[in-house]
């Protein structure tokens, strides 16, 4: 049987009786040193004692058990995650069963950390004042670089078409072309591996080698190809947009980096001036553009949100990708809508309902606080690496327009565009959400106080105390 080093725990419960050492070691029946040896974790805590504590207490032996403390170690794994040192399991174990009362304090300011920065961030937001806002993480920042370009490179669109057209690039099968255009230019091999190491792109400089996973399907492989031709043939122009960035540190900068060579890869396989005249002739079809350019429903939507060249704009589209708990993975704007960094993505939002009908593109008109209203399109995407019963990633996808654009979209077709009926009223997240009335609020709008009216129930939660009347 595994020992017990428990003393914390031994300790937090004499204290909170307000024994000494003495008193409980008599009431247990052991020595006052012994009982000392085990509150310093210099012996065991035995089963012969722990039922001793359980018939002078009557306490449930349960509370010295490891698995009762799994939601205290899992809230300080949280509160200290990130940040250097790196506090590992074994520390986060020995702090919970030797000082509880200090995990337990760790975790409250966490929280309250944690509340003052949505507080904060809120605030800034109410204001109009975002450089208010906490420090960003280094993914924010690159988020927020390309939201401030509108999600538009010029300079690496032009050096995309120019590759797409000295490769010859097969419309709707790249990968040939692509595969030539890394042997012939770049005296890169391009190979198709086994899908164990969990890599989807691979390069080896010494070898001059791309391996590329096998669970890639043709179009994956070509922009894995792409983005990789993007590191070497448009370096000069992503480092010169990662030095014009005011970016924190080098996390921020490499990221961008990435963020660009996707860019390229994208703009390669989907060439601007093409893929702009195929989306305004068929209203913007996601489904047959995605045929006619061999490529998937994720990358043509992203696709779509970027095509802001002066004399060749299409529709300003607002791109988003979201998990089935409503975190959202990616944003990337050629508008000024946004979702709230604090209080989740609205639950009215049609995006989450895409998980329960795979394979449906569904549509929904909604109306922000303001009053803007907005037509989206959602769609969820799944895709599995390796063999049957690996894991898979499932993800909503979803395009949004401001509702003057709709009309070009082939999926307005037969809506009423202007009926108030066909509105649903959603928000940028509860935190900040001023809508009292929502029957789906789930935390209270930050910085308004409640009713908290014992002597009335309400059908809206978290329901706002009224003004004083003068």
């Amino acid at each position: 049987m595994k020992k017990a080093y428990l003393g914390g725990r031994l300790r937090q419960l004499r204290e909170a009786r307000g024994l000494t050492q003495a008193a409980l070691a008599a009431q247990l029946g052991i020595s006052p040193s012994y009982l000392n040896q085990i509150e310093r974790n210099q012996r065991p805590l035995t089963v012969q004692v722990l039922l001793k504590i359980n018939a002078a207490f009557g306490l449930d032996i349960q509370v010295f058990s490891e698995e009762g403390d799994a939601r205290v170690l899992a809230e300080l794994r949280e509160a200290l995650q990130g940040g250097e040192p790196a506090v590992g399991a074994a520390d986060l174990r020995d702090l919970v069963d030797n000082a509880p009362a200090l995990a337990r304090r760790m975790i409250a300011l966490h929280r309250r950390a944690r509340e003052a920065e949505d507080r904060a961030a809120a605030l800034a937001l109410a204001q109009g004042a975002p450089d208010a806002m906490p420090a960003p993480a280094p993914f924010e920042e690159v988020r927020d670089f390309f939201y401030d370009n509108r999600n538009f490179f010029d300079g690496l669109d032009t050096r995309a078409e120019d590759l797409a057209r000295a490769a010859t690039l097969a419309p709707g099968e790249p990968l040939p072309g692509l595969a030539a255009h890394l042997r012939d230019r770049h005296g890169i091999a391009l190979r198709r591996g086994e899908d164990e190491t969990g890599d989807l792109r691979r390069f080896d400089p010494g070898r001059r080698e791309l391996l590329l996973s096998g669970g890639l399907s043709p179009g994956q492989m070509a922009f894995q190809a792409a983005t990789q031709i993007g590191l070497i043939e448009a370096e000069d122009e992503i480092a010169r947009l990662v030095a014009g960035a005011a970016f924190s540190g080098d996390e921020a900068r490499r990221l961008a980096r990435i963020g660009l060579a996707n860019y390229f890869a994208g703009a390669v396989l989907m060439p601007y001036e093409a893929i702009w005249r195929a989306a305004e002739q068929s209203g913007y079809d996601i489904g047959w553009l995605g045929h006619r350019f061999g490529t998937g429903f994720e990358a043509t939507c992203h696709r779509l949100s970027t095509l802001q060249r002066p004399g060749r704009q299409g529709v300003p589209f607002f791109f988003l990708r979201v998990d089935r708990a409503g975190n959202i993975s990616k944003r990337q704007s050629a508008t000024d809508f946004h979702f709230s960094k604090v209080g989740g993505s609205c639950p009215l939002w049609r995006v989450h309902s895409a998980f329960d009908r795979p394979g449906e593109i569904l549509t929904q008109i909604a109306e922000m606080p303001e009053g803007r209203r907005y037509f989206w399109v959602t769609r969820m995407v799944q895709s599995r690496r390796g063999r049957y019963g690996s894991p898979g990633k499932v993800f909503a996808v979803a395009l949004g327009c401001d509702i003057a654009h709709a009309g070009r979209l082939v999926y307005s077709q037969g809506l009423d565009l202007g009926d108030p009926a066909a509105v649903t009223p959603i928000g940028a997240g509860c935190k900040i959400c001023p809508r009292e009335e929502c029957s789906q609020r789930a935390f209270p709008m930050l910085g308004r106080p409640l009713a908290a009216n014992p002597g009335r129930a309400q059908f809206s939660p978290y329901a706002p105390a009224q003004a004083p009347s003068a």
